[in-house]
């Protein structure tokens, strides 16, 4: 574990250097630009707060020109062979396994996450641009609909330049779940990547260049939300926004996006709930808790934030769920023995510390384990946190917190536990244990989310739709049905034969 922790730390110093003198730049047509205004904003690491390097502060100007060469681009790459589209999407899938331990480093020291998740994040990314690779071919397929005297059939067709506006919390892999579809479904992009984590973007998208892919048709462009994003989500060359994000900023980009009648599909917050009963395998559920939690430093919107606790176990397994949490290793993510590094900054590290005063002094929930930060670490870390004894209705429970921070809800019958699990304006997963299959299947059918996974942890299946309902978002990704968001359908009606016409002033 220390050669590989000293191989990291290799690998990251020798990126770092490139990185700090170049900076980081956006990439329209093609070619790598500094904003037009000439600004720039500093990119920090959570781990040490150490300067990663400038970043291009664009504006309304860059998304423009970036816009205007996605526009360019479309009709040529959505007319594109199928074959030679396929192969590009391959050849990119290739340059990432090939630059694979790169990304996972430039990752986790740019968002704190730790090295053994980003390493399979670049693996996963590498994963979702070969299987959209193979949906190539096939992507324009649509019914066939005859009646007695007409053939009906459709079919779908790109539906143009699309806006894709990431998060910082796993900002490689879910760059590559949006961009690869839309690539493969012939749309051109314009990225604008979460300004906390900027590094990978940029190099995804040089990556994808290497491999071939024609200028403009994926365009990045760096900056804050209020400028970019709203630039973006307002330009009426761009046909559709993909975001993933907090649902507060989603709701502005549904108004931004009305004057030009943008479609949009929103992925937002989650406040989601793991619901144990008494009959489950107990171990299982733990084991899935733990790491619905407090993997990825808690910074994902499907991690199970509440855990519902069937009272007859309640005591046991919070026993050993506070043996477990204690011993979680909070550290350096470049060292592969770290479980959970730092927050993505500091105004989030506040936030999440926050929290324990909440569920203390505001909630007066009990305190498990945790609070505060950890002794020794100078970056934006705080300690894995676990309340008890809570209710639905505390802040602690109502509220996303996105860090790693569990709250205990006890109950009594099946009815209360979906009670519970629906108190919260969210609905994006929940997570089931039970031995009883009918009692699995009725709590799947009855809460109020858009996935749910039953005796099992988040297993993502790329053909599956994956969305919320609620303030979770709208709209669905993965295989067919994020075909449905990037392509338009189309009609088109064959007369058979002499069908009777109405005849007006003959």
């Amino acid at each position: 574990m220390l050669q590989m922790y000293k191989k990291n730390k290799k690998l990251l110093n020798a990126a770092l250097g490139p990185l700090k003198a170049k900076g980081i730049r956006n990439l329209i047509n093609g070619e790598s630009l500094a904003a037009k205004s000439q600004k720039t904003f500093k990119n920090s690491s959570p781990i040490d707060n150490n300067l990663i390097a400038e970043v291009a502060a664009s504006d309304l100007a860059d998304i423009d020109t970036a816009a205007k060469a996605s526009m360019a681009a479309f009709k040529a790459w959505s007319n594109l062979p199928h074959k030679e589209r396929r192969d590009i999407l391959y050849a990119i899938a290739a340059e990432i396994e090939a630059n694979a331990e790169l990304i996972a480093v430039l990752e986790s020291y740019d968002t704190g996450q730790p090295i053994r998740f980003t390493k399979k994040a670049a693996i996963r990314g590498a994963a979702n641009f070969r299987y959209f690779a193979d949906k190539v071919i096939d992507a324009r397929n649509g019914l066939s609909t005859p009646d007695t005297n007409h053939l009906n059939f459709t079919v779908k067709q790109a539906i143009g330049p699309v806006g894709i506006i990431t998060p910082w919390n796993a900002p490689f892999m879910l760059s590559t779940w949006k961009i690869a579809p839309a690539l493969a479904s012939g749309c051109t992009v314009v990225h604008k990547p979460a300004e906390l984590s900027p590094v990978t973007a940029t190099l995804l998208c040089q990556l994808a260049h290497k491999a071939g892919l024609p200028k403009g048709v994926w365009n990045v462009v760096h900056g804050f939300g209020h400028t970019v994003g709203k630039a973006l989500t307002e330009h009426p060359d761009i046909k559709a926004i993909a975001f993933i994000g907090a649902t507060t900023t989603g709701s502005m980009i549904m108004q931004q996006g009305a004057p030009t009648l943008k479609r949009v599909h929103l992925e937002l917050g989650g406040q989601n709930p793991s619901i144990v009963f008494a009959d489950a395998d107990l171990d299982r559920a733990l084991d899935s808790t733990i790491f619905m939690k407090y993997s990825l430093n808690g910074e994902r919107c499907t991690s199970n934030s509440r855990l519902l606790i069937e009272k007859s176990v309640y005591q046991p397994f919070v026993k050993k769920l506070i043996a477990r949490v204690k011993n979680l290793k909070v550290g350096d993510p470049l060292d592969p023995t770290t479980e959970i590094g730092p927050m993505i900054g500091k105004t989030h590290q506040e936030k999440v510390l926050s929290y324990s005063e909440i569920g203390i002094k505001e909630d007066g929930a009990t305190l498990l384990v945790g609070s505060g930060k950890p002794k020794g670490l100078k970056g934006c870390y705080v300690n894995p946190t676990l309340f008890g004894d809570a209710n639905k209705d505390m802040r602690i429970s109502q509220e996303e917190v996105f860090g790693p921070f569990l709250t205990i809800i006890p109950f009594e019958t099946e009815a209360e536990a979906v009670e519970i699990a629906n108190a919260v304006n969210y609905g994006l997963t929940a997570y089931i244990w039970t031995k009883d299959s009918a009692k699995g299947h009725r709590m799947a059918l009855n809460v109020e989310s858009g996935m749910v996974w039953i005796n099992s942890q988040n297993v993502r299946h790329l053909p599956t739709p994956f969305g919320g309902v609620k303030n979770s978002g709208i709209g669905r990704d993965g295989g067919e049905y994020s075909f449905e968001f990037y392509m338009e359908t189309k009609n088109i009606c064959v007369a058979l034969g002499d069908h009777p016409i109405p005849k007006l002033g003959a």
